[in-house]
């Protein structure tokens, strides 16, 4: 059967738009050098904002200590105003609530559609509300979601923003994470990693681009330098390394344990019947009272972990209290919806832990004092791990944030076994499920409309796809094949084409089947049997 003249001529129009986006890299990357700045100059002011709103809780908490009830009174008013005003901005903004990348993940693959503008300004002052008067949560989330929005903002003015949304937005999420943390290099691995699970070489040249460019500003104003000091902790010697397995082994169970009472704490408000606009109103008073006495566990918790840096001789006691504080904190702060990310908080809890587990190992004489610090930096890596399930990410993020190469060996060793034992406790990645939670609660904000975008579908060797004709493949309906992308040249295929190992497909198909088919793609593309996973859905290219 031949094709329509119709679909003839949108295919041919549509491999022209392909050819000149693929061929004609430098517009595209000079947007996401100008996306990397913009966000790098955003975050940079989140990050001091937020410093500033940190030392004035500090200064406030010291001066309620010593005030009387009617201070304490009139503070009370103040955060229930401040919660009233969160509540009511997640309640007519839905897409802003939490740490914003599970929403990144939606658009990502089209579920989702976010409105860059008043968006970006509420997550930003939504964010900077909650963490300023101590919510335990992060300024990752948020970051990389502001990205996020810049990089919508600058498709906004695409000529084409149907076959460039995903660069551009990929871009500023990198943009966001990178700026935030000073690691450019974990900003592109993690959108790689977590938002695509699949590298193409495009997509990387525009996350290096904006990532690299967003480093820069903030270094401007921050330094080029790690966030945490780490450099004088010593090398730990291999005959250790059996700790580091039996850490790996305890993350993974606690990372588990952790993502189910946050899944916990979000069916908690909605089991009491508590309405949107009132949920952030009981963590947030409770965060900024549990901070009088418990200061360094309130927000995000990076003051707490260079503390546990600084002083290694804490009580056992009081770092288990410590770290049981701080999860049902951050459970009770995520939970209700308010605007910040569990990056840090997950960090610190990490921290606590290799320290509670390095505590250990110490009284029982199996290690020496001073290397509770590394057990310190190998449980970050680990908890981030465990709970993400980007062992990639979180071995490059760890190792950019504290500045020092020697944990390299040990921090992959730390990420397999921790990444391998959640595997084996089927302990689902915590932003896919959060995405799925979103849009169960949420039905009104998934996106029903009749675009095309564009799929990339790398083909490797051994693949199911591996030196079939396009038209012997049992392509899932509705999805077209408009592109083959092989080395620097590009082809239009047709029925009888070839398509090798190296291969990048370039594939058509309704916005909102997208999130539907492309995990089935792609194991066509990376596995050699796919039977199982296109028993539907199929048709054959003609």
């Amino acid at each position: 059967m031949s094709e329509p003249e119709g679909s003839r001529k949108n295919k041919s129009s549509l491999s022209t738009d392909l050819a000149h986006l693929y061929q004609f890299k430098l517009p595209l990357l000079l947007k996401s050098l100008l996306i990397g700045v913009l966000t790098g100059l955003l975050i940079v002011t989140f990050r001091l904002l937020l410093h500033q709103t940190e030392a004035w809780r500090f200064d406030i908490l010291n001066r309620l200590r010593h005030a009387g009830f009617s201070a304490y009174l009139l503070w009370t008013f103040l955060l229930i105003a401040v919660g009233l005003l969160l509540g009511l901005a997640v309640h007519y903004f839905p897409l802003v609530r939490g740490s914003g990348i599970p929403q990144v993940k939606g658009v990502m693959v089209r579920q989702l559609e976010m409105k860059w503008f008043p968006e970006i300004l509420v997550k930003f002052f939504g964010g900077l509300t909650a963490l300023g008067f101590g919510m335990s949560m992060g300024r990752e989330g948020p970051s990389i979601q502001l990205g996020s929005f810049v990089g919508e903002g600058i498709l906004s003015f695409s000529k084409k923003p149907h076959l460039e949304r995903k660069f551009l937005i990929t871009s500023g999420a990198a943009a966001g994470l990178a700026a935030a943390f000073n690691a450019p290099l974990a900003g592109v691995i993690f959108v790689l990693e977590e938002l695509h699970k699949t590298i193409s070489p495009l997509m990387l040249m525009c996350a290096m681009g904006a990532s690299v460019a967003a480093d820069l500003v903030a270094g401007q104003f921050f330094g080029l330098k790690p966030i945490f000091d780490f450099h004088t902790i010593d090398l730990l010697p291999l005959r250790y390394y059996p700790h580091i397995l039996v850490l790996g082994v305890i993350i993974a169970f606690s990372g588990d344990l952790f993502k189910r009472l946050l899944y916990l704490g979000q069916d908690l408000y909605v089991k009491l019947r508590i309405p949107r606009v009132l949920r952030p109103l009981a963590p947030l008073i409770l965060s900024f009272f549990i901070g009088m006495q418990f200061f360094e566990i309130t927000g995000g918790g990076h003051e707490m972990i260079e503390s546990l840096v600084m002083d290694i001789s804490a009580p056992l006691q009081t770092l288990i209290l410590l770290l049981v504080m701080k999860v049902l904190l951050t459970v009770f702060c995520y939970g209700s919806g308010t605007p910040g990310g569990i990056f840090l908080p997950l960090l610190l809890i990490g921290a606590l832990t290799g320290h509670i587990y390095g505590c250990i190992l110490v009284d029982l004489g199996f290690i020496e004092p001073h290397y509770i610090l590394n057990l310190m930096v190998l449980g970050m890596a680990a908890q981030f791990t465990s709970i993400v399930r980007a062992p990639v990410t979180g071995s490059i993020l760890i190792l950019e944030m504290c500045g020092n190469l020697n944990h390299l060996s040990g921090i992959v060793w730390v990420c397999l076994v921790s990444y391998a034992v959640s595997e084996l406790l089927k302990s689902r990645p915590v932003y896919d499920v959060l995405l799925e939670r979103l849009i169960q609660r949420n039905p009104t904000i998934v996106q029903d409309d009749s675009r095309k975008v564009i799929l990339e579908i790398p083909v490797s060797v051994h693949s199911f796809l591996e030196h079939k004709k396009i038209r012997e493949i049992p392509w899932p309906e509705d999805t077209l094949v408009v592109g083959i992308r092989r080395g620097e040249q590009d082809q239009i295929p047709k029925g009888s084409t070839e398509i090798v190992p190296g291969d990048l497909l370039l594939i058509l198909v309704s916005e909102s089947r997208a999130a539907e088919v492309k995990m089935p793609l792609l194991a066509m593309g990376t596995e050699s049997d796919t039977r199982e996973t296109n028993h539907h859905d199929k048709r054959t290219v003609r």
